[in-house]
C-alpha cells in the first residue's frame, strides 16, 4: 500500500478511545461533559456499540452484578430487573452514546493494531485496520495526544478452550459460548455444559425450558449464591423520590452491602462459607452438597450469582443436574468421566472461560521500543509505569466493573484539565526501584492464573497498589492530588 492510500486524521486528536463498550462510551461521556473542548474519536473493531454485551449471544446472557452499580451514577437504571439481560444492558449503553453525542464520534470496524508514543512530538501514532463489507482490510493512521484504552481484558477472537481427549469421536455439536451459533436448536436435546463459572450457571437454567436435560459438568465447584431479580428497596425509593435520587441511594446501598459482605468473607471465611452453603442447601433440596462446596475460601475466586435461585430451582425439579468429576475422554455419544460414568449428550458447551490479553492485543511502543505489559507496574490500577499519556480501564473483580471505569474516566478528565492549566503536554508515572512487585490480581481463578505473563504488576505500597475497594479508590482517585510526586510532567 502506498503512502497516498493511507487514511489520516488531518489534525492530532486530543484523545483516542479504543473500544465502544460500557467503558469506552462512559469515557466519551466524561470527556463530553467535563472536557467539552477536547476533540476525541472512538475506534471500535465491531460494527456495533456494546462490547461484551454485543459480542456474547448465548442463551440467558446477563450481568452477574446488580445494575444499580453496573450502571453509571449519572444515568439511572430504570429497568425493573436488578440482574439484567444482555440486550437491556446493550440498549443502556446505546442510550448513553446518544445522550452524550458519542455516537457521532465512533468509527466502527476499526481494529487498532499498534500504537507508538513519540516523545519528540508528544503524541501517539496509532495504526488501525478498517474492514469493509467484503472483508478487505485497509490501513488507517491516527494521531492523538492521549490514548484511552477501554478494550477490556479478554480476547474477542478466541476464548479459553482446552483440548479434550478424543474430541473428534463425538458425533454431536461442540460449542463455545463466545461463538454461539444463531441458528442453534437445542429443543429436546441432551446438553452438557462444561464449567462452573458465571457463564455455566447462566446457561444451564436458560436452556432447561427447551432442552431434554441440561447437565453442568464441573471439575471443582464454585460458590453460587442467589440474588433477587428485582431490588425491592430500589422500587420503593422510585415511588417516593425522583429517579436520579432513588438511583443514587440504591447505588450507594449496594456498594456498602457488597463491601460489607466482601470484608466478612475475607475476615471470617469459614463462617461465611457455612452461611452460603446453608442457603444453597435450603434452595437446592436433596442434592449432594459436594457439588456446591468449593475447596477454596470465599472470594479467592469471584462468586457466581443466580437471579432468584433459578439454577437451584431447576436442579431441584430435575430439569438440570450437576456432576463433579474430571473428563477421561469424549465418546461418540458424550463424555466418559474419570469415574467411569458416561454422560450422554447431543450438544456439548465448553464454558471453559476467557483468554486474557493486554489492551486488545495492540502492539504498544514507546519511542520505537516495544512495551511488555508484564514488565510494567500499574499506577492506581489505571496507568502504567514509563508509558506517557495513556489510561487503561480495568474494573473490579469483587464488584461491578463500571464503578472503577467511572472513577477512571473522571480521573482522566481531571488529569487533562490539570495539564491544560499548567501547559503540560506529557504525563508519565515513574516507578521507584524500591517498590516491590506483586501480582496484579490476588485471585486464584483460572483465567487470572493463565494471564500471569500478560497482566502488569502492582506494587507493595501506594500509589502502585490495585485496590479492590470502591470506597478507598474514590478517596484516592477522585480526591487525591494529581501532582503526587510519582506523576511527572513535561
Amino acid at each position: 500500500m502506498t503512502q497516498e492510500q493511507y487514511a489520516f486524521e488531518p489534525v492530532p486528536l486530543d484523545v483516542l478511545i479504543i473500544g465502544a463498550g460500557l467503558s469506552g462510551i462512559g469515557a466519551a461521556h466524561a470527556l463530553s461533559s467535563q472536557c467539552p473542548d477536547k476533540r476525541y474519536l472512538i475506534l471500535e473493531r465491531r460494527a456495533a456499540i456494546g462490547g461484551t454485551w454485543d459480542l456474547f449471544r448465548y442463551p440467558g446472557i446477563r450481568s452477574d452484578s446488580d445494575m444499580y452499580t453496573l450502571s453509571y451514577s449519572y444515568k439511572p437504571w430504570a429497568n425493573r430487573k436488578s440482574i439484567a439481560d444482555g440486550a437491556d444492558i446493550k440498549r443502556y449503553i446505546e442510550e448513553i452514546a446518544e445522550d452524550s453525542g458519542a455516537i457521532h464520534n465512533i468509527r466502527f470496524q476499526r481494529r487498532v493494531v499498534s500504537a507508538n508514543w513519540s516523545s519528540e512530538h508528544g503524541r501517539w501514532d496509532v495504526v488501525a485496520l478498517l474492514t469493509d463489507a467484503e472483508g478487505n482490510e485497509q490501513e488507517e493512521h491516527y494521531q492523538a495526544r492521549f490514548l484511552f484504552s477501554c478494550s477490556g481484558y479478554y480476547s474477542y477472537d478466541e476464548g479459553y478452550r482446552p483440548a479434550f481427549p478424543n474430541e473428534e469421536a463425538f458425533k454431536g455439536q461442540i460449542i463455545h459460548p463466545q461463538f454461539w451459533p444463531e441458528d442453534l436448536d437445542y429443543t429436546g436435546k441432551r446438553v452438557v455444559v462444561i464449567g462452573s463459572g458465571a457463564t455455566a450457571v447462566t446457561l444451564v437454567p436458560s436452556m432447561t425450558a427447551k432442552a431434554a436435560h441440561v447437565t453442568m459438568l464441573q471439575r471443582t465447584p464454585s460458590y453460587v449464591v442467589a440474588r433477587p431479580q428485582r431490588d425491592g428497596v430500589a422500587h420503593t425509593l422510585q415511588k417516593w423520590l425522583p429517579l436520579q435520587a432513588a438511583h443514587s441511594l440504591t447505588r450507594w446501598k449496594n456498594v456498602f452491602l457488597t463491601q460489607f459482605f466482601y470484608r466478612i468473607a475475607r475476615s471470617r471465611p469459614e463462617q461465611f462459607k457455612e452461611r452460603v452453603l446453608h442457603m444453597v442447601k435450603t434452595q437446592v433440596g436433596d442434592v449432594d452438597m459436594k457439588h456446591f462446596t468449593p475447596d477454596y475460601k470465599p472470594w479467592d475466586q469471584r462468586l457466581c450469582a443466580v437471579p432468584d435461585g433459578d439454577l437451584f430451582r431447576d436442579v431441584r425439579a430435575g430439569r438440570a443436574s450437576v456432576v463433579t468429576d474430571t473428563i477421561d475422554s469424549f465418546t461418540e455419544n458424550g463424555i466418559r468421566l474419570s469415574s467411569g460414568e458416561e454422560l450422554e449428550a447431543d450438544i456439548i458447551v465448553t464454558a471453559t472461560g476467557l483468554k486474557v490479553n493486554a489492551l486488545g492485543d495492540v502492539t504498544v511502543c514507546v519511542d520505537g521500543q516495544p512495551m511488555r505489559f508484564n514488565e510494567r507496574m500499574s499506577y492506581k490500577g489505571m496507568m502504567l509505569s514509563d508509558v506517557p499519556n495513556m489510561i487503561v480501564t480495568f474494573g473490579y473483580t469483587n464488584a461491578s466493573w463500571t464503578l472503577k471505569a467511572e472513577l477512571t474516566a473522571n480521573y482522566a478528565c481531571r488529569l487533562l484539565r490539570y495539564m491544560d492549566k499548567h501547559h503540560y503536554r506529557t504525563a508519565v508515572v515513574r516507578r521507584d526501584p524500591s517498590v516491590q512487585e506483586q501480582p496484579f490480581l490476588d485471585f486464584t481463578s483460572g483465567y487470572v492464573q493463565r494471564a500471569a505473563n500478560v497482566l502488569p504488576k502492582q506494587g507493595d505500597r501506594a500509589p502502585w497498589q490495585v485496590h479492590q475497594s470502591y470506597l478507598k479508590d474514590k478517596l484516592t482517585i477522585q480526591y487525591g492530588r494529581i501532582d503526587d510526586g510519582v506523576m511527572q510532567f513535561q
